[in-house]
C-alpha cells in the first residue's frame, strides 16, 4: 500500500511544477513584440511570434504594438513665408521598430503620441513657414508633406519609432480670413465680368454703326441710281412723246386728251368747272378734234 504522505508531496510538486511552467512561459502574437524586464532591466526584445520562455517570478514581460499606429495630430496656426495665417489639420502613421528604445524614452504608446505630436508640430511650423500660402496649399504640396516626414522621422528615431507616412488633411485660411479672401475673390470677379460686359458693348455698338453707316451708304447709293434711271426713263418717255407728237400731231393729241380724260373724270370723285365749248372737251363735239367753225382746237400742254 502506498505511504498517503509521498502521494500527497507528488501532488504538491506537481501543482508547484505546473505554476512554475505556467509562470515561465509567454506568448507573442503576430501583432505584438515582448520586451522581457529582469528585475526591472530590460533584456533583449522578443519580435518573433510563438511561445517563449522567461524566468518565473524574476522576468516580467511587457508587450508592445508592432502595428501601424495612428497619430491624429490637433489642427493647429502656421505663418507661412508671406506671412499669411494657415489652418493646418494633419495627421502621421508609424510602427515601433525598436521596442528596447520605446520602452526606455516614451515607455507607452500615450507617451509616444504625446511626444510625437510635439516633433509633428515643430516640423509642420519649420517647413511650412519656409514657404508661401500657394506652394502649400497648391503647387508644392506633395513634396512638402516628404519634408516634414523625413524631419519628424529623424527626431521619431530617437523614440524607437519610425514615421512611415504624414499627411496635411487641410491647409486653409482661417475662417475670418476664408470670407474675406471670398468676398474680395467675388468682387474681383464681378468687376471682370462688368469689364467684359461693357468692351462686348463696345464692341457691339461699333458693329451697329459700320452697319448702319454701311445701310445708309447702300441706300443712299440705290436713290441714286434709281433717280438716275427714273431720270433716264422720262427723258426717253419726253423723246418718245416728242417723236410721236412730230410724226402724227392729231393723234398725239388724240391720245394725249384721252388720257386726260381718264385722269380727271373718277368714278369717286369728280367736280369739274368748265364752259362746254372749253378746249378741253374738244373730242367730244368732234371726233377729229376741230372745232365748228373749222379751227383746230388748241392741243393740251404735253405735260398734262
Amino acid at each position: 500500500m502506498r505511504n498517503p504522505v509521498f502521494g500527497g508531496v507528488l501532488a504538491v510538486l506537481g501543482v508547484i511544477a505546473l505554476v512554475l511552467v505556467y509562470s515561465s512561459a509567454f506568448i507573442v502574437s503576430q501583432t505584438q513584440q515582448a520586451l522581457v524586464l529582469r528585475l526591472g532591466e530590460p533584456l533583449a526584445p522578443v519580435t518573433s511570434p510563438g511561445l517563449h520562455w522567461k524566468v518565473p517570478f524574476i522576468d516580467s514581460v511587457v508587450y508592445i504594438d508592432n502595428r501601424i499606429l495612428d497619430l491624429e495630430n490637433p489642427q493647429q496656426e502656421v505663418i507661412a513665408a508671406d506671412q499669411k495665417r494657415l489652418v493646418v489639420d494633419a495627421f502621421a502613421r508609424y510602427r515601433i521598430t525598436n521596442p528596447l528604445r520605446f520602452y526606455q524614452s516614451v515607455g507607452t504608446v500615450q507617451g509616444a503620441n504625446s511626444r510625437l505630436s510635439t516633433v509633428l508640430n515643430s516640423a509642420l511650423r519649420r517647413v511650412l513657414g519656409e514657404n508661401t500660402f500657394i506652394s502649400v496649399v497648391r503647387d508644392q504640396r506633395e513634396g512638402l508633406m516628404r519634408q516634414i516626414n523625413e524631419q519628424v522621422n529623424r527626431e521619431a528615431a530617437n523614440f524607437g519609432i519610425t514615421v512611415v507616412d504624414v499627411r496635411i488633411r487641410r491647409a486653409d485660411l482661417p475662417e475670418a480670413n476664408s470670407q474675406a479672401v471670398f468676398q474680395r475673390m467675388q468682387t474681383e470677379r464681378q468687376r471682370e465680368a462688368a469689364e467684359i460686359r461693357a468692351q462686348g458693348n463696345e464692341a457691339a455698338q461699333r458693329l451697329r454703326a459700320r452697319a448702319d453707316r454701311e445701310v445708309t451708304i447702300v441706300v443712299a447709293e440705290a436713290t441714286s441710281k434709281g433717280e438716275q434711271l427714273r431720270g433716264e426713263g422720262d427723258a426717253e418717255r419726253n423723246r418718245i412723246f416728242a417723236d410721236a407728237y412730230q410724226r402724227d400731231p392729231d393723234f398725239f393729241a388724240f391720245y394725249r386728251s384721252m388720257q386726260a380724260y381718264e385722269a380727271s373724270m373718277k368714278s369717286s370723285d369728280t367736280r369739274m368747272l368748265l364752259a362746254p365749248d372749253s378746249n378741253f372737251f374738244r373730242f367730244f363735239q368732234s371726233p377729229t378734234g376741230v372745232s365748228a367753225a373749222g379751227a383746230p382746237v388748241a392741243l393740251p400742254a404735253a405735260g398734262n
